[in-house]
């Protein structure tokens, strides 16, 4: 079984920055793929970036150049580094692994930005 566990998020006001953490235990292949997600009030849930354990990355083309993703592997952990952030970035943010064919999230960590 694997675990993850979200935090960083809170209130922030626009153009303000904040820094997810996500750790994740239990059985973690060598080969995977981390990443984020959102979902604001009354919409579905979006893809925000993805990176591999190769360290190779990815971006939904709004996140790019204010959201950057890293992981440290020893850790088993990712990494969400957002900037300049505006109020339509409020939404609850979750932590995700793909590993083989199974898919595992966290709980979600809110982050509420303030004009």
């Amino acid at each position: 079984q694997v675990q993850l566990v979200e935090s960083g998020g809170g209130l922030v006001q626009a153009g303000g920055s904040l820094r997810l953490s996500c750790v994740a235990s239990g059985s973690i292949f060598s080969i995977n793929v981390m990443g984020w997600y959102r979902q604001a009030p009354g919409k579905v849930r979006e893809r925000v970036a993805s990176i591999t354990s190769r360290g190779s990355s990815s971006y939904a083309d709004s996140m790019k150049g204010r959201f950057t993703i890293s992981t440290d592997i020893a850790k088993n952990a990712v990494y969400l580094q957002m900037n300049s952030l505006k109020p339509e970035d409020t939404a609850v943010y979750y932590c995700n692994l793909r590993q083989a064919a199974d898919v595992y999230w966290g709980q979600g960590t809110p982050v509420t930005v303030s004009s």
